[in-house]
């Protein structure tokens, strides 16, 4: 037990330490000031999304830049989210939107979706966004002024998310702890280790001559983390990668209540360990066993390191994504106990091959 005790004291060490870089580099997009006249293909993989679709349409209407396209790709939707696009696309010309094919054998629903996409999109950038954002105004002047800067072949966002339900709140923030708890963000671009890769799918800004050459989900097409995969493959092959804050530019409501994000999160998070059931458990032994261990063993003055250890990354994070502080302070025992059983959910659904996503079976492969 002694030893359980000194190894979780030093895993929340560490975890503040990446924490603290993460706070003092401030790893955000910068908002740019120059405007841009490149064209930008927004392309938008759409399954029955009738009650996002319009409102991310009409917040890219309403942004500021003005060389642009928007492709939404209906993705055999069993709802109206084709016919809606259709007609706000009859009223807005630099919109269109089409049938996506059948999935074939081998390949993610999404993935094959975007690949369609950017076979037909005409841009000198590929922005790949999902149906259930809000862009801000200033987010591709943004996006461009950063890839050009940095000379990069994709630049993906995390997303400020909403979370209006109680549900939300106590899973949603766990995106942003995880990673900016474990992963120095600047070093997916500092770094040539595809080990230090992360994106989000969320939102992906790619050089669309460097995509076309590389068919990036292609090359992805069967895995459920295709951003990070990417992000590694990208590295891999020598070109530059980043991975940052949305700093406010693109929101995004990824799921309405408790039962999706439950759904959501187990789809994907043990294949965030790359598919290891033991990997993912230690995590879980460390951060969720941990601080409940230590609470039973030590004495109350010796508790007080790592509760302000707890206590400070909480507020760091929260103060980055953009998250309320005090309710993440006050809901971090719930959202780690969720955490844990989100893990266990993903792991079961890993082992019975029971994963579904937008009425697909995932088979792990």
């Amino acid at each position: 037990m002694t030893i359980f005790i000194y190894a979780a004291l030093l895993f929340l060490v560490i975890r503040f330490s990446v924490t603290v870089f993460n706070f003092l580099s401030n790893p955000k997009l910068p908002r740019a000031i120059k405007f841009y006249k490149d064209k930008v293909s927004i392309l938008i993989p759409a399954r029955n999304e009738a009650e996002n679709i319009i409102q991310l349409l009409q917040s890219i209407k309403e942004q500021d830049y003005l060389n642009y396209e928007v492709i939404v790709l209906d993705d055999n939707s069993s709802d109206n989210t084709f016919e809606l696009v259709d007609n706000f696309a009859k009223e807005n010309h630099q919109f269109k939107v089409i049938k996506g094919e059948e999935l074939p054998a081998g390949w993610l629903g999404k993935n094959y979706a975007c690949h369609q996409l950017s076979k037909i999109a005409t841009g000198k950038y590929f922005l790949f966004v999902d149906a259930d954002e809000i862009v801000k105004r200033g987010l591709i002047n943004s996006l461009i002024s950063r890839m050009e800067s940095e000379n990069l072949s994709l630049l993906s966002l995390f997303t400020n998310q909403t979370m209006l339900s109680f549900g939300e709140q106590i899973t949603v923030p766990l995106m942003h702890f995880i990673l900016l708890n474990l992963l120095p963000l600047r070093l997916v671009k500092l770094s040539k280790n595809p080990a230090f890769a992360a994106a989000s799918g969320q939102c992906m800004f790619f050089n669309a001559s460097i995509y076309k050459e590389n068919s990036w989900h292609e090359k992805v097409k069967y895995l459920v983390v295709e951003d990070v995969e990417i992000m590694k493959r990208i590295k891999i092959e020598g070109f530059k990668g980043e991975a940052l804050l949305a700093n406010g530019l693109i929101y995004c409501r990824m799921y309405k209540n408790l039962s999706e994000s439950i759904n959501g999160f187990s789809k994907n998070l043990l294949a965030g360990f790359g598919n290891n059931v033991f990997i993912l458990l230690l995590y879980q032994l460390l951060v969720t066993g941990g601080p409940i261990v230590l609470a039973i063993n030590f004495d109350v003055a010796l508790l007080v390191l790592p509760i302000t250890l707890i206590l400070l990354c909480r507020i760091m994070i929260s103060f980055l994504s953009g998250q309320n502080v005090i309710l993440n302070l006050i809901l971090h025992p719930l959202q780690m106990l969720i955490y844990l059983f989100i893990a266990i959910v993903s792991i079961i659904k890993f082992l019975f091959k029971t994963g579904t996503w937008k009425g697909r079976l995932i088979k792990p492969i």
